[in-house]
């Protein structure tokens, strides 16, 4: 099947709406540099194989997801759970040293949407520490002037509404101008809920 590109979305749209992880990036390219980074410290505070360790969180997030990568290195490798709050701090805070690349798909999509004058907007879940930490770490080819972020868990998470609303609100625009590109049921269920058009990014990969 042909993939999507810019040139087939309505012109009428004002406005393009992205999730962070996996719409504009693969949320793992951040997240395996994480776990190396974890792993080489426990290596020096505890004496862990830290290849061993990196390969186990690596595997339990390609199987079970993020949320269960910590509690599988507790049970797998008697990892102590105190450890927790080191892992969390670098998620939130920890510099990756290679820089995290859009999907090539998205970067043309967003390049032609700036030419054409449309507005962009990321409009992300999750801990808001976190995400900026991210969008720091992007090379986004010249694109930050252009982009307005707006971390959903400062108002309510989606799928509710309220974040959309606000954005509608403080930039002047109505549903029918708006196309979200997502990647998940969440941002599905949010923007049927506002009533705004949506497509899955994979039709633009």
């Amino acid at each position: 099947m042909a993939k999507l590109n810019y040139s087939d979305i309505d012109p009428r749209k004002k406005a393009f709406i992205f999730e962070l992880d996996n719409v504009l990036f693969p949320e793992k390219d951040y997240l395996f540099q994480i776990y190396y980074q974890f792993t080489a410290m426990l290596e020096y505070v505890e004496l862990i194989d830290a290849k061993q360790a990196t390969k186990l969180m690596v595997d339990t997030y390609i199987s079970k997801g993020h949320d269960a990568v910590f509690d599988e290195l507790v049970t797998a490798m008697g990892v102590d759970a105190k450890y927790r709050e080191n892992f969390d701090r670098l998620l939130d805070t920890g510099k990756v040293h290679l820089k995290l690349l859009l999907y090539q798909g998205m970067l043309e999509f967003m390049q032609e949407a700036v030419t054409d004058r449309k507005k962009l907007f990321i409009v992300t879940n999750g801990n808001p520490q976190r995400q900026l930490n991210k969008i720091k770490h992007m090379e986004w080819h010249g694109l930050q002037p252009y982009l307005t972020g707006y971390f959903a868990d400062e108002s309510t998470p989606k799928p509710e509404p309220d974040v959309l609303h606000l954005l509608m609100k403080e930039h002047n625009l109505e549903r029918r101008d708006l196309l979200m590109i997502e990647n998940s049921e969440t941002d599905v269920l949010c923007a049927q809920t506002t009533g705004v058009d949506y497509l899955n990014v994979n039709e633009f990969l």
